[in-house]
């Protein structure tokens, strides 16, 4: 088993929490942050595992393991 290191975004919509891996695209929710966050991981090791069983996991590996990665926040003008 390895162990990877990933982004959790989590936002209030109305009175549920979302969740979402930016690097994977899997998203979940919850009643509260935590929650969401739980979610979140229940979902994506479960992508991961299916990723496995259809054989695309050695194409996610090589961005899922990269050391450095930079978050950030910006605005646009609409």
């Amino acid at each position: 088993m390895e162990n990877l290191k990933l982004t959790a975004v989590i936002w209030q919509e109305d009175v549920a929490f979302v969740s979402k891996c930016p690097e994977l695209g899997v998203a979940s929710c919850g009643d509260t942050p935590q929650e969401a966050l739980h979610n979140l991981k229940e979902a994506v090791e479960l992508y991961l595992e299916n990723a496995k069983a259809i054989g695309i996991y050695k194409d996610l590996k090589l961005t899922l393991k990269t050391k450095e990665k930079y978050t950030s926040t910006f605005e646009v003008a609409i």
